[in-house]
């Protein structure tokens, strides 16, 4: 485990010990001479066939190694014209970090390239600055709380060398922040489902939330039955760990907008009767990825004090198998007094997500915002790399749409055309949980559009495929990633 100070350093300083220096040159005609500049400003040597690779495009970074300070230091070489995007230092940060021995080093300085040679990719100064502490945090992170041998706490500190110090101060604030949500939400996901049972993720959160001045209700099965969510009800109660609603509000002072936000919450999810295969099951703690989203979402707006009123659903609940299973075939009347023929048992996160959708629509938001690990269709569809978008609102679709690729939590949007709706239509309720196998992704959302009111600003958004461990990326490889908060933060910060 790697703890983290960053602050900002002006151009005049001295380095410590235990030092490495990170500089990074723009690919041109004049970069073996800018190599050259910055090896005799910091009295390095670099052997001749290391730079002859460096130059000659068979190596994307120089490493030296001096017996004075810095004591390593490493030339990173930045090609715009090579697939760069925003996400650039973010996920270069996060590989570096991961691969240099954190354990040698004390303290890491790195010098941020001038903004204007970067300014047409990132929307702000302060937001370029913040890609490389995102870095940071996302390539440190890990999970090893099972393992009887862990690593040692380490503390580095990590100095940015930058144009401005005002920016980059708010920057390292801001991406502290966000990043320790994101921290959060991984922890979540990737706790097993053993602990992290619906009753102790309402407990986790509550702790953590409410430090924040977030004021989390759990609404107990008890609550359930006297508010008629049946539906969140019929699926959870197999287990025996019962299900439970989790109610989060963060209202600041001067908020304008009210978003709601709801997460699917399924902390294991085996199928119920129309059980999984083993393979399939492996994985299925993520299966609360969204309700972690909202979550993580929520304690950022908090810690970051956005003047935007957030409200928070996560249905929790097991889908496991017992004498109390619910059956394919049976007919489940909702909060909404909307009746659901149940055609499959596996298709159960948009059964939960039927009553809070339905409860959240009685809060009257300005617009709703759902996610879920919802389809194996929608991974289909896109891959591990982007969510499904779902909506009619071409102007929220352009909004998320737009924070996808600033953050490079990306979506993109399928079709919500009534056409589908007629799938998943049912001979015995008002609506089917199942239509045939094609177009699985969207006649779920088709589903959920039942219970979200007629002509609402309402986006449902599929993460079952970026919410999981992938190789996107080098933040996102070894954990699964907490997929969506960065996204979602972006979004609220321009309401």
């Amino acid at each position: 485990m790697v703890k983290l100070n960053i602050k900002h350093l002006g151009e005049k300083f001295t380095f410590k010990a235990d030092s490495m220096l990170l500089e990074f040159l723009t690919k041109s005609k004049s970069l073996k001479s800018e190599v050259s500049k910055l090896c005799e400003k910091w009295e390095i040597e670099i052997p001749k066939v290391l730079l002859t690779d460096f130059l000659d495009e068979k190596s994307s970074e120089l490493k030296s190694f001096s017996s004075s300070k810095p004591e390593s230091f490493v030339i990173a070489k930045v090609d715009l014209e090579k697939n760069f995007s925003a996400d650039f230092f973010r996920n270069y940060i996060a590989g570096f970090v991961k691969g240099i021995k954190l354990d040698t080093i004390s303290n890491l300085y790195i010098k941020v390239p001038d903004y204007e040679n970067f300014q047409s990719y990132f929307h702000s100064e302060e937001y370029y600055y913040q890609s490389f502490i995102e870095g940071l945090y996302l390539g440190t992170y890990s999970f090893d709380v099972y393992k009887s041998e862990k690593d040692k706490p380490k503390s580095v500190n990590v100095f940015l060398i930058s144009q401005s110090k005002e920016k980059t101060v708010k920057a390292i604030s801001k991406g502290t922040s966000i990043s320790e949500s994101v921290y959060f939400t991984r922890d979540l996901i990737n706790e097993p489902a053993i602990t992290l049972t619906p009753v102790e993720l309402a407990n986790r959160t509550k702790k953590e939330l409410t430090k924040y001045g977030v004021k989390v209700t759990v609404y107990n099965k008890k609550e359930l039955e006297k508010r008629n969510m049946h539906a969140i009800l019929a699926v959870g109660n197999a287990s025996d760990n019962p299900p439970c609603l989790i109610e989060m509000n963060y209202k600041p002072r001067g908020a304008k907008k009210k978003i709601l936000l709801v997460g699917k919450g399924l902390t294991y999810d085996a199928g119920g009767l129309s059980i999984k295969p083993t393979e399939g099951m492996i994985d299925m703690n993520v299966d609360m990825a969204g309700a972690g989203t909202v979550i993580g979402t929520l304690l950022a707006a908090a810690k970051l004090k956005l003047k935007v009123e957030i409200i928070g659903l996560v249905p929790a609940a097991e889908n496991m198998i017992s004498g109390n299973s619910y059956k394919p075939g049976d007919i489940i009347n909702s909060y909404s007094g909307k009746s659901i023929e149940v055609k499959n048992t596996d298709a159960e996160g948009r059964i939960v997500l039927a009553d809070a959708l339905a409860y959240g629509m009685k809060k009257k938001p300005d617009t709703t915002i759902d996610l879920a690990t919802l389809t194996g269709a929608c991974v289909v569809a896109l891959g591990e790399y982007a969510a499904g978008l779902f909506t009619k609102d071409d102007k929220l679709a352009a909004e998320l749409g737009g924070s996808g690729y600033e953050t490079h939590e990306r979506v993109w949007r399928l079709p919500m055309w009534d056409e589908y709706a007629e799938l998943i239509k049912s001979d015995l309720a008002d609506v089917a949980n199942l239509g045939s196998k094609w177009g699985g992704a969207i006649t779920a959302a088709k589903f959920l559009e039942n219970f979200v009111e007629k002509d609402t600003s309402w986006a449902h958004i599929d993460i079952a495929g970026p919410s999981c461990k992938n190789k996107l990326n080098n933040y996102t490889k070894d954990f699964h990633p907490g997929f969506g908060v960065r996204l979602l933060v972006n979004y609220l910060e321009n309401k």
